[in-house]
């Protein structure tokens, strides 16, 4: 394959496979585990840790227009097991985002998509962002929480990067497809720190009926 070269460290090809899933995130920086049974999918894996990036394109299908979001964010395939019953199950750690220019079907049924890397080479910047207001972002998550049932250690949370808490929580959190695919286009840590928060806060307003006081 050909690739771009983006910075010292990477080679990321100008084609590689893309998976369509709904609802599954990848950010950069995150991980994604992946239960793969679908034969077309089976030997996408096997194509893709036939190269040496082992990347694989997360997209998300476009739930009524149909077709796919333009831009979806490749992983590296970091963990790989097969079960007894075929089965992988891998793990993809987020690398960088990418548009989608096109794709092509493979002889084996999935896609092979050609993409552009321009846009996001900030993605591969190893640069430490912060989220500007922690304590907001940590109050509408206790509450978020507590609304969902969801359980959490919290002082783990607590002690951990805020890129990897924003990517966690933009990555589990069970938001619409949209939703999802704005966080994924959020322009820096900042700005989808602020999505995070209005999504959690809109749907703690709809649960309580659109009448959600504030004391």
């Amino acid at each position: 394959m050909m690739s771009a070269k983006m910075d010292d460290r990477i080679d990321l090809p100008t084609e590689m496979p893309i998976f369509p899933l709904p609802s599954a995130l990848l950010l950069p920086g995150g991980q994604l585990p992946l239960n793969i049974f679908e034969p077309r999918y089976l030997v996408m894996v096997d194509d893709a840790l036939g190269q040496p990036e082992r990347l694989i394109g997360m997209v998300q299908p476009m739930e009524e227009q149909g077709g796919l979001f333009g831009i979806g964010c490749a992983g590296r395939i970091s963990y790989f097991q097969e079960t007894e019953d075929g089965r992988y199950m891998i793990a993809l750690n987020g690398v960088c985002r990418f548009r989608l220019h096109g794709h092509d079907l493979t002889e084996n049924g999935y896609r092979l998509a050609q993409v552009d890397w321009s846009e996001f080479a900030k993605d591969l910047e190893e640069v430490q962002q912060s989220i500007a207001d922690r304590e907001r972002m940590f109050t509408v998550m206790r509450r978020y929480f507590a609304a969902r049932g969801f359980d959490a250690d919290w002082d783990q949370i607590e002690q951990s990067e805020d890129e990897q808490i924003l990517n966690t929580l933009a990555m589990v959190c069970p938001f619409e497809v949209a939703e999802k695919q704005a966080l994924l286009e959020a322009d820096g840590m900042a700005r989808r720190a602020d999505l995070l928060i209005a999504m959690m806060e809109m749907a703690l307003h709809e649960d309580n009926g659109g009448n959600d006081a504030r004391h």
